[in-house]
């Protein structure tokens, strides 16, 4: 029998083609870095071929038959998920498995309540679950290593599909006697840009911030006024108002979760638009577990901010 190279390994070579870097290729794959190389190292000694350029120092270079492996690798596993879209699309819905991603500035607020109403509604579906950041989720879900995501709009979302579920209205949190606190609604204007604390790079949240912020002061001011403290997390985000550092937006879900009973921290309403993000799915374009995929709309309706 002819020995084929495995999925996994596919998946290997892809990211690494696109990120160029081993590295960041594993974290894409979810492997160590050792993992995937070895799976590289075995494929070229199944096959008795150079895939990868060894004499290119640190650089990732593929060698003239490697460019080809990849593409062929490309619509090798985009015709096993292909395979595997049938077989599941001719099943009832949701009755295999779901890999599903969803970002960190979701993840807290809502999965709980969400794989409750997926065990209730789809009994027979096994669910995995992945949090990361919007870009790493996207790659991720180009490989194959993911089937779904829950994103926040708006986002980059070239390459996939997308539908809205429901909105979640920003907010402004400001230190309990802040001047801002005057103001029932505040104007973005109002908002002093060197105060505003943000999450740190890769957040999509953090770019909806920016947003924000360019509402109300030009797009330069923004750029040369960023406050000192940024932030992993929400919670750390939170934690820094309520400290007196700064004033920050913050989304709906996360209000409801996190402040309700602060006192340190006063929440006012935004006057600008718009002032929201837009929870929604993502998917790989075209693929045929799309109006599966919809149906969900129905495990987020007891959800909606």
């Amino acid at each position: 029998m002819d020995i084929l190279p495995s999925p996994q390994q596919l998946r290997y070579l892809i990211a690494l083609s696109e990120q160029r870097h081993f590295g960041r290729a594993a974290n894409v794959c979810s492997v160590t870095q050792s993992t995937l190389s070895a799976g590289i190292l075995n494929l070229e000694r199944q096959f008795a071929v150079s895939i990868l350029d060894r004499t290119a120092g640190k650089r990732v270079v593929f060698t003239p038959i490697g460019e080809e492996v990849i593409v062929q690798a490309k619509a090798a596993l985009q015709g096993l998920e292909s395979v595997r879209d049938i077989i599941n699309f001719s099943q009832e819905p949701f009755s295999s498995s779901l890999k599903l991603g969803i970002i960190p500035t979701i993840a807290p607020y809502i999965l709980t309540p969400v794989i409750h109403n997926i065990k209730n509604i789809y009994p027979k579906l096994t669910l995995n679950i992945h949090e990361d950041l919007t870009e790493s989720l996207m790659e991720k879900l180009a490989i194959g290593f993911l089937d779904l995501l829950i994103i926040a709009m708006p986002c980059d979302c070239s390459g996939v599909e997308t539908y809205a579920l429901f909105k979640d209205d920003f907010y402004l949190i400001i230190p309990k006697n802040h001047i801002l606190e005057q103001f029932d609604k505040v104007p973005l204007q109002k908002i002093d840009i060197k105060e505003v604390i943000s999450l740190q790079d890769g957040h999509c949240l953090r770019d909806q911030t920016l947003d924000m912020c360019r509402q109300g002061q030009s797009f330069k001011a923004v750029t040369d006024a960023q406050n000192d403290f940024t932030a992993s997390s929400l919670k750390t985000v939170i934690n820094m108002v309520g400290a007196g550092l700064g004033v920050a937006f913050i989304p709906k879900m996360a209000i409801e979760s996190e402040i309700v009973d602060r006192t340190d921290i006063v929440v006012r309403v935004l006057d600008g638009n718009p002032t929201c993000r837009t929870i929604g799915l993502a998917w790989r374009r075209n693929s045929l577990r799309a109006s599966e995929f919809k149906q969900l709309e129905k495990v987020f309706q007891n959800l909606k901010m």
